[in-house]
């Protein structure tokens, strides 16, 4: 059977895959790993929460709450973004500076004090009985395997759909799997496919080592289209790179999402 090509659609049809610090969170929602201003470098602080199903209105009427809160008490140099995944979960992302930020005064503690102690925390105590798992992490943005072409190094207005693919290796095949990726970028890069996409490695708290490829479309059908394109366009030579790439993974997860512009509040 032939495999596909492209960084997602090749990872789609990949056979052989299958508390936290909350103090930072919910209060700045914008789009997850969508425009935003990052350095080839850029560390972000990364919050998930699993959402049990039966409380995701409750939890979303909160958030909402939240966000009406900050637009009456404007907060100070605070952004994040929050993407929906479809397994319910929701993942809140900071760029942060450098890890000293976390040990700063935090969002929620910020709001506290322009909007009130009891108001502020008895939202958050509400929140809590929507989900039994939270988890935190932190990833930096890897402009050297992104590839970015031209006006594509923004994610372009309204493609709100996300496929989310996380390749995870030993440390042995570290390199290895960043030099498959290196070969892809620039395979892309001499044909000049339009089909972009950013990758992200993990930092601390991840549960093991990965890297996370983001790719952006309108929906589920631009998605396919720009796949197929792709898939043309680099040929033979894409599908070689891409199953060396599957033989140095230990592990490899998919999953698709939406971002929230609904939810999104920028601070001052």
């Amino acid at each position: 059977m032939k495999q596909s090509v492209t960084i997602y659609e090749c990872l789609k049809d990949l056979s052989i895959v299958q508390k936290t610090i909350k103090n930072v969170l919910l209060l700045a929602m914008m789009v997850l790993l969508a425009p935003m201003t990052t350095t080839a470098q850029q560390m972000m602080h990364v919050h998930e929460d699993v959402v049990k199903p039966s409380m995701t209105v409750e939890y979303e009427a909160i958030l909402k709450e939240v966000n009406e809160l900050i637009k009456a008490n404007p907060l100070e140099n605070v952004t994040m973004s929050v993407f929906r995944n479809s397994s319910n979960h929701y993942f809140f992302v900071r760029p942060i500076s450098s890890m000293a930020v976390l040990d700063g005064q935090t969002p929620i503690a910020q709001l506290a004090e322009k909007a009130g102690k009891e108001k502020v925390y008895d939202i958050f105590r509400r929140m809590d009985k929507c989900y039994d798992v939270e988890r935190d992490f932190i990833l930096i943005s890897d402009d050297e395997l992104s590839y970015k072409p031209g006006e594509n190094s923004q994610v372009a207005e309204g493609e709100n759909y996300r496929k989310h693919y996380r390749i995870y290796y030993s440390p042995e095949n570290r390199t290895a799997v960043r030099d498959q990726l290196k070969a892809f970028k620039a395979l892309n890069e001499n044909k000049g496919s339009k089909g972009y996409y950013n990758i992200y490695r993990s930092g601390l708290g991840a549960p093991a080592e990965f890297l996370l490829v983001t790719v952006s479309a309108k929906d589920e059908i631009h998605m396919a289209e720009r796949g197929k394109a792709d898939e043309q366009l680099l040929g033979a030579e894409g599908q070689s790179i891409m199953q060396n790439l599957f033989l140095k993974m230990s592990k490899f997860e998919e999953f698709t999402g939406e971002m929230r512009p609904d939810l999104a509040v920028t601070s001052n």
